[in-house]
């Protein structure tokens, strides 16, 4: 079976191979005889291998909860083989028990732990995987799992965050929709009615509205059935949208949110970019790595800045050249070169930035919720507003 693989080469260069194997596992040990660190492990063409998880994969594996479980046996003094036992003897999950078994199984075949992780790349990502090789390099692998369970957290909460801000307004639109289809579809219709049988000529925008409920009512089996197929299309399409990370590069480009979002998308460019230096890991490969964790565009402009590294530039010239560099990142990424500390300086900006968004997410939550609940109600109200004009015409020519 033939295997696509990533590895970094002793000379910290990030290389593409085809590998020969009857597995995920002999592909590892391939590669450790060519002194080769292992990225990630997949099957040519896009099959599946035996490594591949059930059901949906990596989304029922918490690698955060591995993480800190890890590094608490890890700092008890177990070994790795022994920490992996004692994780499959509470494991309950047959997804998480089927990973930790295969982990289990390539390190009794004496594969590196970076080299085992890497035959799941379905499960372990390769910056998740480049952490762990950095620190075998070092031999501090809890203070690695640290780092990474910190960096985690801190975009879980950058995450949370921007759902909470969001949850509202999705329940507002809901509720919005709903108590505007219910108008249209049943008390609209039953207005319209009674208008017809009074012969009198209605204010030509509550005719629209009326024969607008009429044809709703008149057609309602194909209206909901149009409205459910927009609403799986819009699903599918919006899943597609956000996997492929054009989300980002949408928002970037809309007035007034664009720059904010651009701002969040940086910070965690700092935060992953510092993790990875603070670790061990070279700057080359470290963008190599955090190209697979961004947007498209911001992808583009990391590989010219790595030419521009590679070239002889500095990682501050790189990233003011390609457009990477906020005034208060360059000014600190200088700092660290000429200090030494390039990985703290890029953490320090990161969460300069994250606690400037956070406060902006918090303010646009404030300002967009009533803003979106008053338009909600001026489109309720106008309906019920038309609804009402022909009657209020009919009393003042009674009177």
């Amino acid at each position: 079976m033939r295997f696509e693989v990533r590895a970094l080469s002793a000379d910290n260069l990030i290389e593409t191979h085809s590998v020969d194997a009857a597995d995920a596992g002999e592909v590892g040990r391939l590669l450790q005889q060519r002194r080769l660190q292992p990225l990630s492990i997949k099957p040519a063409g896009g099959a599946g291998d035996s490594g591949r998880l059930p059901g949906r994969g990596r989304r029922t594996f918490s690698l955060l909860l591995f993480s800190a479980e890890l590094l608490a046996l890890l700092e008890a003094g177990l070994s790795l083989v022994e920490t992996f036992e004692a994780l499959l003897e509470k494991e309950g999950s047959p997804t998480a028990r089927a990973v930790l078994e295969r982990l289990t199984a390539h390190l009794r075949e004496g594969l590196r732990f970076s080299a085992a992780l890497a035959c799941q790349p379905e499960v372990f990502p390769p910056l998740y995987v480049g952490i762990v090789r950095a620190a075998e390099g070092t031999g501090d692998l809890p203070h690695a799992l640290a780092r990474y369970i910190d960096y985690q957290t801190r975009l879980d909460a950058v995450r949370s965050k921007v759902l909470s801000a969001a949850i509202y307004p999705a329940i507002l639109l809901a509720v919005g929709g709903a108590v505007t289809v219910f108008l249209m579809a049943y008390v609209v219709p039953r207005f319209a009615g009674v208008y017809q049988g009074s012969g009198r000529s209605l204010p030509w925008l509550s005719q629209l509205l009326l024969d607008w409920g009429e044809l709703v009512s008149e057609h309602s089996d194909v209206v909901f059935g149009g409205l459910l197929v927009v609403a799986l299309v819009a699903v599918f399409w919006l899943r597609h949208f956000i996997r492929s990370g054009r989300w980002i590069v949408f928002l970037t480009r809309l007035p007034g949110i664009g720059e904010r979002i651009r701002l969040i998308e940086l910070s965690r460019l700092y935060l992953t970019t510092g993790m990875l230096l603070e670790g061990g890991i070279p700057i080359l490969a470290a963008l190599d790595i955090v190209g697979d964790t961004v947007s498209p565009t911001t992808r583009e402009a990391l590989r010219s800045a790595r030419r521009t590294i590679s070239d002889g530039g500095s990682l501050s010239e790189a990233f003011e050249r390609c457009g990477l560099a906020t005034p208060v990142a360059l000014r600190l990424l200088r700092v660290g070169e000429r200090s030494g500390q390039m990985g703290a300086m890029l953490t320090r900006s990161a969460l300069f930035y994250e606690g400037e968004s956070a406060r902006w997410i918090e303010r646009f939550a404030k300002v967009f919720e009533p803003l979106l609940m008053t338009a909600i109600g001026l489109l309720v109200g106008l309906i019920v507003v038309l609804l009402y004009m022909p009657i209020f015409d009919l009393a003042g020519a009674l009177q």
